[in-house]
């Protein structure tokens, strides 16, 4: 079956109920996929071949026997490897966790699984999710599929480059400061953070607890809204304590036309000086995608946004300090061997298990916890995230969601950025909305003139608002699609890859 890559997750789901082609038939593409173009974007950390085709044939059954369909069946689905799923290892792209065998699957993926999606395998990250770029797996560095010389984002990076290389449908990844937006950006995809509750975090292996949140990566904005009506159908899981009940509507009136709705805009964001040229032309072009589809842009502000990072590098290192503390190699992950006491053990074990930004986060952590440290750092910062929830309170009052830069910059090239800081600060435009709990999407606007890669725009909207935001994503992408700028669907053919080697015959 050729040409699964150019298909939607709906019309995946429509071909097999009309018997125009069979699960199995999707599921062997996608591994064919895969198989031609991993070598060179290495979105995979593991490929889970045996279960993919069991739950096709599954899906192939179900039909055949008359039985209802879910509305994700047959279509291929990878997880993030932070999402616990039985039959694979959840290693975290880790040396800590790279034997790790999941005992259970995450809420999240499992209700992907209950609405018919084919698990397709496990997709690389930065280290416990510590990164923009997905350079810090310990295993490989995924590659952008518009240009293979140049990072995927992170720290879902691989996620999003085997949504935008075709390899799978939809993906699911985690977003503690931007990890699903900024890849999403990058890859040319859509990538949503939903509101903090709205998905089951029960099943992922946590980063910063008050502000990690599992969401969907599709080509189009209408998949994106199928995964999430998927996630939250449900309703609240009874296994995660901030787990809250959304209603699953998220594609209805997904193309009404947006009457008098309105767009905020923050002018010293969008001319901020961190800004590529070809990233503010983006967003130009966004603003009019906008006005042209009814909505109607208003001036708001974010006052201490400028605060956000931070915030953010006292809170996340924090909560990662703490989540991180059980891999002690006497209880769970790596065990350096010939150690003759458990300090010893412990030592060693963390010192060989952790890569250096995990590291990195965790000893910032421990000192910004330490007593007489402790009050200077990380009180100011909660008072900082009160000030920002209360900021996006005033500003939803004037405007029904605000558009911003999702990255200032397009993909950079490998090995590129090497100084931490000057990477923290690409997460500038999405690390606030984590600190609030609201909900966000990037949204591809098109491609750079100078780079020829992808450009995005965000949305960002309050909490518990993740279906209206949706509508307003899809006008933005009717407007992009309109102005020929960039089409909802688009796959990456691979820079300077013959479609012959992606796509053999």
């Amino acid at each position: 079956m050729e040409g699964v890559d150019q298909l939607s997750a709906a019309s995946i789901v429509a071909g097999i109920v009309a018997g125009d082609f069979s699960a199995t038939e999707v599921a062997r593409a996608s591994l064919a996929a895969i198989d031609a173009r991993e070598p060179h974007v290495r979105a995979f950390l593991q490929v889970s071949a045996d279960l993919a085709l069991e739950a096709a044939a599954a899906t192939d059954a179900r039909r055949a026997a008359g039985e209802p369909l879910g509305p994700l069946a047959g279509v291929p689905v990878a997880f993030k490897d932070n999402l616990h799923l039985v039959g694979t290892r959840t290693t975290c792209a880790s040396r800590m966790l790279q034997d790790y065998e999941s005992p259970y699957t995450a809420t999240c993926v499992q209700r992907l699984l209950d609405a018919g999606a084919t698990p397709m395998g496990k997709t690389n990250m930065d280290e416990f999710a510590f990164g923009s770029s997905t350079e810090n797996s310990a295993f490989c560095r995924t590659r952008n599929p518009w240009d293979v010389s140049r990072v995927p984002g992170g720290s879902s990076g691989g996620s999003a480059a085997a949504v935008a290389a075709g390899e799978v449908t939809l993906t699911l990844g985690s977003d503690t400061g931007g990890s699903i937006r900024q890849p999403a950006s990058f890859c040319g995809v859509v990538g949503m953070k939903p509101t903090y509750g709205a998905v089951s975090r029960y099943g992922v292996v946590a980063f910063g607890s008050s502000l990690d949140q599992v969401g969907p990566f599709g080509r189009s904005v209408a998949d994106v809204a199928l995964a999430m009506n998927a996630l939250v159908a449900p309703g609240k899981d009874k296994l995660d304590s901030t787990s809250q009940a959304v209603a699953p509507g998220f594609l209805d009136g997904l193309d009404v036309p947006l009457a008098r709705m309105r767009v905020g805009v923050i002018p010293a964001l969008m001319e901020h000086e961190s800004l590529s040229a070809e990233v503010r032309e983006g967003l130009t072009a966004a603003s009019a995608a906008l006005e042209g589809q009814g909505a109607q842009l208003v001036e708001v502000d974010l006052p201490h946004m400028a605060a956000a990072i931070a915030a953010y590098y006292v809170i996340g290192p924090c909560e990662a300090f703490s989540n991180l503390a059980r891999f002690d190699g006497v209880r769970f992950g790596y065990q350096e061997p010939g150690c003759a006491t458990l300090a010893e053990q412990t030592s060693w074990s963390r010192a060989r298990g952790f890569g250096a930004e995990a590291k990195r986060r965790q000893l910032l952590g421990a000192y910004l916890l330490a007593s007489g440290v402790y009050d200077a750092y990380y009180y100011p910062a909660q008072q900082v995230r009160t000030l920002i929830v209360s900021d996006y309170a005033t500003a939803f009052r004037r405007c029904d969601a605000l558009l911003l830069p999702t990255a200032p910059t397009t993909a950079w090239h490998l090995g590129e950025v090497s100084d931490p800081t000057q990477m923290y600060a690409s997460d500038l435009f999405t690390i606030s909305s984590n600190i609030a709990g609201n909900c966000g999407v990037s949204v591809p606007v098109g491609l750079g003139a100078d780079t020829g890669m992808p450009l995005s725009a965000q949305l960002q909207g309050p909490a518990f608002d993740d279906a209206k935001l949706l509508r307003i994503a899809r006008a933005l992408e009717r407007g992009v699609e309109a102005a020929g700028r960039y089409a909802p669907g688009t796959v990456a053919r691979l820079h300077g890859v013959t479609k012959e080697e992606v796509w053999p015959a």
